[in-house]
């Protein structure tokens, strides 16, 4: 699986926005690397650069000076809908007679294509096949007859699927977040002004605070001049979709997501595993580095109870000890070619190199955040044999991912998903493993202080919070119907 995309916005009292946002992208780079950009608006004209690459790559110094304004959006992008190319990256930006828009997108929407073929029909002409273009000429549409307000109301009731926004109309900076608050977005007081980001990691290293998250279904308008902000709950549903995964997996561990520290969650979802599924070996370890958080609440849960649920004696050294037995290499990228099958098989040796001192001789459990295709977990296990561990139990500090996600997160498909088809003995057996055990989502909700329907798991599930076609859904849910209207030609 790889990262989403990540959003952000500011409102400064005369200090160009600019600076403040590629700071903020920096933040924000684990959730996409194909391409960042920054739109701000001086109060006169837009101003717009978006390039293909890192952040420290799409930006130069002279880029920056270009891009004056005291009110801007930034984006990093990793596409899950849409070319990868630089005609949808973002910030999507459009002028149109009642101003200019730029637009940042986190999410997935499942009715783009009905909505584009709509706008095109009746004069929208679109430079992308991405679905954030969708919402930036329905937006504009609705602007030409509309306030503000009432404008993104009118989208929001069009457009289906999941989507937190950083917008710019002119020089006015605003974030909406979907009813079902399925991508995260916060909000963060600034010294001289206020901003919007998909994750509080990104306020803080601007030094701000972060005041709270956007609701589901909730718009927030920066004022002017970063004086504060005005909110307006434009839908309510009862029942939200939080995605599981960005506590599990996405977010930075130092970011706080629906009011919940990620790396604490992460812990408590390593507790719960040991409580779930302890096994008694020699060492515990993480698969670097989205295991340890849950491999650190693990080796905890199991110096306080035994693998039965006993309690451990205070004097009692039995339990099972962290270590830190898989070093990474971080300058392996993850699109360095592998022609060969054997080639393919080696690859997570240049990623994962075994400190042969913590494994030899000893039983040992791994701890990951997931498995997907079973390629690398089958690797891994064999890496450890190879270094000489007695027994090699895998633990999983998430539910088996048994479906695709069509919300954000750029996924396999069932074909290629190793839990689609198989069960857990199966997958146990396949990757060689001396026990494999998956956290259930029951004790994911419960770590994370949910009830299961306020929690999108259609990836561990099969029923999705969403109306999408030929997928089952977990409550009831239906798309607009955003066909037969008549619609304003585009100027």
């Amino acid at each position: 699986m790889t990262e989403k995309c990540g959003v952000v916005g500011v409102s400064l009292d005369g200090r160009d926005a600019a600076r403040p946002l590629y700071y903020a992208l920096y933040a924000l780079q684990h959730r996409g690397q194909e391409s960042a950009g920054i739109v701000t608006h001086d109060g006169f004209q837009q101003h717009s650069h978006v390039e293909m690459g890192l952040v420290g790559d799409a930006f130069g110094e002279g880029d920056l000076d270009e891009l004056t304004g005291a009110a801007g959006i930034g984006h990093v992008r990793y596409p899950t809908a849409g070319s990868v190319d630089s005609s949808c990256a973002q910030p999507f930006s459009v002028s149109f007679k009642s101003g200019s828009l730029g637009l940042s997108h986190n999410g997935n929407l499942v009715n783009a294509d009905e909505i584009r073929d709509e706008l095109a029909a009746a004069g929208h002409a679109f430079t992308s096949d991405g679905d954030t273009e969708v919402i930036a000429h329905d937006l504009a549409r609705n602007l030409l007859e509309e306030d503000l307000v009432r404008a993104v109301k009118h989208t929001m009731g069009r457009i289906h699927g999941s989507y937190s926004l950083t917008i710019t109309h002119d020089d006015t900076v605003l974030g909406v977040r979907d009813p079902q608050g399925n991508r995260p977005l916060c909000i963060g007081e600034l010294e001289d002004g206020y901003i919007l980001a998909s994750e509080s990691a990104a306020i803080d290293t601007l030094d701000g605070e972060l005041v709270r998250d956007v609701r589901p279904g909730e718009l927030v308008v920066l004022q002017e001049d970063g004086e504060g902000f005005d909110s307006y709950q434009l839908v309510e549903n009862e029942n939200t979709a939080h995605c599981f995964f960005e506590h599990v997996y996405f977010a930075r561990p130092d970011s706080v997501i629906d009011d919940t520290l990620v790396y604490e969650a992460r812990r408590n979802l390593g507790r719960k595993l040991w409580e779930e599924s302890g096994v008694e070996t020699d060492v515990v370890m993480p698969v670097p580095d989205s295991g340890r958080a849950f491999a650190s609440g693990y080796a905890d849960a199991a110096g306080e109870t035994t693998a039965d649920g006993e309690a451990r004696d205070a004097d009692d050294d039995d339990g099972v000890e962290f270590a830190e037995g898989l070093m990474k290499n971080r300058y392996v990228g993850r699109t360095f070619i592998m022609p060969t099958q054997d080639e393919r098989e080696r690859a997570v040796r240049l990623k994962l190199n075994p400190i042969k001192s913590t494994i030899e001789g000893k039983t040992v459990t791994v701890i990951d955040d997931s498995i997907v295709r079973g390629t690398t977990s089958t690797q891994l296990v064999q890496l450890l044999k190879d270094c000489g561990a007695e027994a090699v139990h895998v633990r999983i500090g998430a539910p088996a991912i048994v479906a695709p996600c069509y919300m954000g997160i750029d996924m396999a498909t069932r074909e290629e998903l190793i839990a689609a088809d198989k069960s857990v003995g199966e997958i146990r057996d396949e990757i060689a493993a001396d026990s494999l055990a998956y956290l259930s989502t029951d004790a994911v909700a419960d770590v994370l202080g949910k009830e299961r329907i306020d929690l999108c798991l259609g990836c561990v599930t099969g029923e999705y919070p969403y109306d999408i076609e030929g997928e089952e859904t977990d409550r009831d849910v239906s798309r607009p119907d955003v066909g037969g209207q008549q619609l304003p030609a585009d100027d």
